[in-house]
């Protein structure tokens, strides 16, 4: 009964109108930053962050999180009807949703990207309902020492998911947790990585570090690079697919969502890994995995089950835990620090609206993501027609007005600047910057609990292996590190990674 009461919360919070179009602009924005190549949700909600000031929590959130999952709708469109993914984990829907469209199939294969979809994000929506508030009630008997050793695993997990080198993700992690630490001691009040810039005092501006590394960066990225190649659309068709199809597509899809639900928990996981493994595990465990490659409908469903569902259920432990599980989530742990709301399990409790809100918006823009998608393909697809060297810049101007808007101080758009630069370099340099900014954002975290937890101790650090808790998040920890760097495992890590041809 308590868990239909809070349900029956949740509705109210969205059936709200103001947030009813917070759901909507979230999944329409999502959407069609999924269909064009080189924007994604990561600069999206970067460059949004500024807006959410003038918002209420829970229709920020709701915004927010519509953008994410409903980017893994958008990506799936081109990628199937031009062999252009708009979003890095819709790469794998090309292999064999284009070769669907080729054959004259666009159709089914688009229908069984968006039921695919529609499935594993109401399947991790019931999941997030459900494993939250245990994970929670678990939460409330941590001490800062199990804190402190859970956001090590996360950070260890982080590392060992990263694309390319485990090296240079150590490295991003520890410049993040570095940057994380400037400003004011709260327990000494000593200055730290300020250099007697005032503005500096009170650490770097979290909005203006996120825009410049993930949206300011890309464009970069993106206008330095050669100009997308944009191929005929291909015709699609009836939508509707044929029984066989439907009969093909039921095992995947689960299995997809499966995988994705537990993916999208891990940190440093969600939905790019999520669709990489269910694509390789649907080739070796399908009866038509020697299909693939060649226009499988297996090879369409798989994937865009396991990335919607990586998605959703990446919010498990930010909302149970407050740690966030990959680089979405920390933008919008970012999100609630602005809104004054403390990531973790009080939310559950002190901020119930905000939550079951959350939770139901998530079926609500499931439902309205399927209805969007298919009957305005053509729509979409229009979208590619913009000129990337007139929607850049357009994009760069709003964030700078956003990032001055914060304080009206210019000193932000010179963070937005330099880190915009920093980040390109590291895209250059093939650094994931998913772990800089997990860095940048637990840092704090980390190093409070870690005082705390010797404050307590009376200085003795034996707590954080004496206290079974944290020595098993700890020694989980070092055991992922391990086995990450043995050389099978870090062959097969960057083989998932490797588009298949």
């Amino acid at each position: 009964m308590e868990f239909l009461s809070n349900l029956a919360i949740g509705f109210s919070v969205v059936a709200q109108p103001t947030n009813l179009l917070y759901c909507f602009i979230g999944v329409f924005l999502g959407t069609a930053i999924g269909v064009l190549p080189g924007v994604g949700p990561l600069a999206t909600i970067a460059m949004l962050l500024p807006m959410t000031f003038g918002l209420s929590p829970e229709g920020a959130i709701i915004m927010l999180a519509g953008i994410y999952y409903g980017s893994q709708y958008g990506g799936s469109t081109t990628a199937i009807l031009m062999k252009l993914p708009g979003e890095a984990s819709s790469v794998v829907t090309t292999i064999d949703g284009y070769q669907m469209a080729q054959k004259g199939r666009a159709g089914p294969a688009l229908a069984a990207a968006a039921i695919g979809s529609f499935v594993a994000g109401t399947v991790a929506t019931v999941l997030v309902a459900v494993v939250a508030t245990p994970l929670t009630l678990l939460a409330f008997q941590f001490s800062p020492a199990e804190y402190f050793s859970l956001m090590v695993l996360g950070l260890v997990f982080s590392i060992a998911l990263a694309s390319g080198s485990l090296l240079k993700a150590l490295g991003m992690i520890c410049l993040g947790l570095l940057l994380g630490l400037t400003g004011t001691d709260i327990y000494t009040g000593a200055t730290r990585f300020t250099y007697g810039l005032r503005e500096l005092f009170d650490g770097l501006e979290f909005t203006a570090v996120a825009v410049g590394m993930f949206g300011i960066s890309e464009i970069i990225r993106n206008l330095a690079g050669k100009d997308e190649l944009r191929g005929p659309v291909a015709r699609i068709g009836s939508l509707w697919p044929t029984r066989e199809d439907r009969r093909r597509m039921i095992a995947p899809i689960l299995r997809g969502t499966a995988l994705g639900s537990l993916l999208g928990v891990l940190p440093g996981g969600g939905a790019l890994l999520a669709s990489f493994v269910s694509y390789t595990v649907e080739k070796k465990v399908s009866p038509h995995g020697h299909e693939m490659g060649n226009g499988a409908i297996e090879g369409v469903a798989a994937p865009e089950a396991a990335n919607n569902a990586g998605a959703q259920t990446s919010f498990i432990p930010m909302l149970s835990l407050g740690i966030p599980s990959n680089v979405v989530t920390a933008l919008i742990i970012g999100a609630l620090i602005i809104q004054g709301i403390v990531p973790g399990p009080g939310v559950i409790s002190k901020n119930p609206e905000l939550f079951w809100g959350l939770i139901v918006s998530m079926w609500v823009g499931n439902m309205m993501l399927l209805a969007l998608n298919l009957p305005l393909i053509g729509m979409w697809v229009k979208l590619l027609q913009i000129p990337y060297t007139i929607l850049f810049p357009l994009i760069i101007a709003f964030c700078c007005i956003g990032v001055f808007s914060i304080g009206n101080s210019s000193f932000p758009i010179y963070q937005l600047t330099i880190f915009g630069l920093l980040g390109y370099v590291f895209a250059r340099l093939d650094c994931d910057l998913a772990p800089f900014i997990l860095g940048f954002i637990l840092g704090p975290m980390i190093e409070e609990n870690f005082r705390r937890a010797l404050l307590i101790s009376g200085g003795d650090l034996s707590v954080f292996v004496t206290r079974p808790i944290s020595a098993g998040l700890l020694a989980t920890a070092v055991i992922a590190l391990v086995v990450v760097s043995l050389p099978f495992i870090k062959r097969k890590r960057e083989d998932i990674f490797v588009e298949e041809s």
